[in-house]
């Protein structure tokens, strides 16, 4: 499976399990559960049925950055959230979450040549900004505002992973 195909899956996933997992603290769960599962049908059948052709592998060093930034992410993750219960702001872990996944991705537009990778961190750091500022402001230690962060971040992740197919980007810019 090439790698656009296989990023589009991981993505759906990831969306499908940020929206699955926080919808429950937002209103009309249902309905958003059910369009993000629509979405991941849709990235499937999309995956399924492109006929773009398979973009080149990356280079070892672009693996390579991949690597470190998923094991990047992987620790900062617990160490982030552990740190934001200790200072009783355990409310904000989701956001937190997104906030590393949108860093996460930031550094792939150069390790794959494919600046899409830079417009998804760009929009899921700016989400998880809003959604801070969002549960900040409103004082509620509810969790409705990381929680809804994490719901548009999936639909983000969602978005992406559908119009990630229909790319037609140059790896000109990747490492070699």
């Amino acid at each position: 499976m090439d790698g656009r195909r296989l990023g589009s899956i991981v993505g759906a996933t990831g969306g499908l399990g940020f929206v699955l997992g926080s919808a429950g603290g937002v209103p009309a769960t249902l309905l958003w559960q059910l369009v993000a599962a629509a979405l991941g049908v849709a990235v499937l059948v999309a995956v399924w049925r492109t006929t773009a052709p398979a973009p080149p592998p990356p280079s070892r060093e672009g693996l390579r950055l991949y690597g470190v930034c998923v094991v990047a992410m992987l620790l900062a993750v617990p160490l982030g959230a552990r740190l934001l219960t200790a200072a009783d702001l355990e409310q904000l872990v989701r956001v937190w979450v997104v906030l590393v996944v949108g860093l996460h991705f930031l550094p792939f537009a150069r390790a794959f040549g494919t600046p899409l990778f830079t417009r998804l961190g760009v929009a899921l750091v700016g989400v998880a900004l809003v959604g801070a500022a969002l549960a900040t402001a409103s004082g509620a230690d509810d969790g409705t505002w990381p929680a809804a962060t994490a719901v548009a971040a999936g639909f983000v992740l969602l978005g992406f992973a559908l119009g990630g197919l229909a790319a037609r980007e140059t790896r000109a810019s990747a490492p070699r």
